[in-house]
């Protein structure tokens, strides 16, 4: 599966970088495949695995002394598949190539 998610404090003002850098690091320690943008961060894996650094990376957030988070989540849960993060995107620019 294949999850995008953003990890967003509430009430910390506009600079919340240090925050979601917090969450973050959590995705990236976790040795599962990932990809970070401007608006969200993916992760892939297994449903408990993925779940479970979602809920870290909250956890991590909350931490900081931040009361309230904002979670938005979606999935593509599809058994038997691996590499999705890439061969999707691989696709796509394949298909634009030709």
């Amino acid at each position: 599966m294949i999850v995008a998610f953003s990890v967003t404090p509430v009430g910390a003002g506009e600079d919340v970088g240090e925050d979601v850098a917090a969450a973050v690091r959590v995705v990236r320690e976790s040795g599962l495949p990932h990809r970070t943008d401007a608006m969200f961060t993916s992760i892939e894996g297994e449903w408990d695995e993925v779940m479970a650094v979602v809920k870290a990376a909250v956890e991590a957030v909350r931490e900081r002394g931040v009361s309230r988070v904002s979670l938005v989540l979606k999935a593509d849960v599809r058994d038997g598949v691996t590499d999705g993060l890439t061969a999707k995107v691989r696709r796509i620019d394949e298909l634009l190539e030709g």
